[in-house]
């Protein structure tokens, strides 16, 4: 698959594949600085065509569908997903950049698992009697109605971008919603193809469009439109602040998932090789592109040498290069831009007394590549302990107890998710209920689900998708009351 023949590379609008308003863009493979196809770029116009074509299904078929036929539909396209995982696996390690392995153990079957975790939502979603003291002397019979929240407009980001596709579309398709995707420019491939399953699940037509095409264009047609109800957002916080600006001037709901700076901490009584082999995992896990990557490692500083000679030696073992190589451990950075910001961190953290134990640069030869870099010696105020990376460099901070544990891993503008390894329970439950995270794993790192709800605190975002907060987030509550 390299040619624009073999790789999807056109709008999905209303059913029908087409050429973008806005001309087309190249997709570049990571690894190689290759381009692998130009790709349809979205115009305002184009994005005028798809919201008409999902208002239009909310009152058409779609909004006729009862929910166990929505849920047959779902059900179909978790099916087509795992028979098209080869395929999907490859889109994404070329696209993305990220070992062939690791689409394959994660994304694909969590994009399956989350249409058919909603699969079974779509029929069950109700509202409840509420009893009253009536009106003006008469009795009532109030109750309440979950009803679809409209058109939503899903921006996805290019680390796991069909995972994170699959997270918008199952809950709102669960609930009767409509949807037009904004696919990343940077990855915009295994989304294209999804859109091809969902028509072939038997999904009606203008019930989702995807519009690949770029931000500026595309993306804040989206967010501006009229007709879109709700945004949902995943990406920096950055672009998530002025989605919400622009968003409020019509109260559209948003969900934003905006990143994080996650802690990982380290207690005395951890078993090590298994806490040093899910920390390395947290911290070079999809070269470091992961919203929820653990690179403030907060280790007690019984353990702190340790710790630090481990991750040394974790980072030196990987394996970077050609993400379709089966002896590939780590992929390329998403982009050149990427690979400069990743770099520019890391001469940061050199520059304010940061000590370098592992990596620290760029490998020669082409490709965004960046290798595994390990700091120790970092205080919580330095640069690299404070903002957002979004690649393989972690952090190596000591404390003395608990107590301080908690004060550095809260001191952040994040708060999506954290990790704790401890053999000790009560220090487990104690420990996870201080920390400031939308999300704590204890003794694994990152263990998600199409069940459990998934956002952040503070600067990580509004709002929660997944699980039955996938639900309520796709949905309005109304109220009937009547007068008896």
């Amino acid at each position: 698959m390299t040619s624009t023949d073999t790789l999807p590379h056109r709008l999905f609008v209303a059913g029908e594949w087409r050429d973008g308003g806005g001309g087309t863009f190249a997709d570049l493979n990571p690894a190689t600085e290759e381009k692998l196809t130009d790709v349809a770029a979205a115009s305002a116009e184009d994005v005028d065509a798809a919201v008409a074509a999902a208002r239009a299904q909310l009152s058409g078929d779609w909004a006729a569908l009862p929910g166990s036929q929505r849920g047959k539909i779902l059900n179909r396209v978790a099916e087509l997903i795992e028979r098209d995982a080869d395929t999907l696996a490859r889109l994404e390690a070329m696209d993305v950049g990220k070992p062939l392995a690791q689409p394959s153990m994660l994304d694909i079957p969590n994009a399956a698992r989350t249409f058919r975790h909603f699969a079974g939502w779509a029929d069950k979603i109700t509202g409840q009697v509420v009893p009253t003291d009536g009106y003006l002397g008469r009795p009532t019979h109030s109750y309440t109605r979950r009803e679809p929240v409209g058109v939503i407009g899903a921006i996805i980001p290019w680390n796991t971008p069909l995972m994170i596709a699959a997270w918008k579309l199952a809950p709102a398709l669960a609930a009767g919603n409509t949807v037009v995707v904004k696919p990343p420019e940077d990855a915009p491939l295994s989304i294209l193809h999804l859109a091809a399953l969902l028509q072939e699940a038997g999904l009606p037509d203008g019930v989702v469009s995807v519009l690949p095409g770029l931000g500026p264009v595309a993306g804040q047609a989206l967010v501006d439109h009229p007709g879109v109800d709700k945004i949902s957002f995943t990406g920096s916080p950055e672009v998530g602040r002025q989605i919400a600006m622009a968003a409020a001037s019509s109260f559209k709901r948003i969900t934003l998932e905006l990143g994080g700076k996650s802690p990982q901490i380290i207690l005395p009584d951890a078993e090590l090789e298994a806490a040093v082999a899910g920390t390395a995992m947290g911290l070079f896990f999809n070269q470091g592109e992961v919203c929820a990557a653990g690179t403030r490692v907060l280790v007690h500083r019984s353990r702190y040498a340790e710790v630090v000679e481990a991750l040394a030696a974790a980072a030196a073992q990987q394996v970077l290069g050609d993400p379709l190589d089966p002896a590939t451990t780590m992929g390329a950075l998403v982009n050149k831009k990427q690979q400069e910001r990743v770099l520019g961190y890391i001469e940061k953290g050199r520059s304010e007394g940061a000590r370098i134990v592992a990596g620290g640069s760029r490998p020669d030869g082409a490709g965004f590549f960046v290798q595994p870099t390990i700091f120790a010696d970092v205080d919580n105020d330095m640069t690299i302990a404070r903002e957002e990376i979004f690649g393989p460099v972690g952090s190596v901070i000591p404390f003395d107890e608990p107590e301080e544990a908690i004060r550095i891993a809260n001191d952040t503008s994040y708060g999506l998710a954290a990790t704790l390894w401890t053999r000790d329970v009560a220090a487990a439950h104690t420990l996870a209920a201080q920390v400031r995270a939308g999300a704590v794993g204890v003794n694994g790192w990152a263990p998600i689900d199409a069940a459990l709800p998934w956002g952040g605190m503070k600067t990580s975002g509004i709002g929660r998708e997944l699980g039955w907060s996938g639900i309520l987030a796709n949905t309005e509550e109304k109220v009937v009351t009547v007068v008896l």
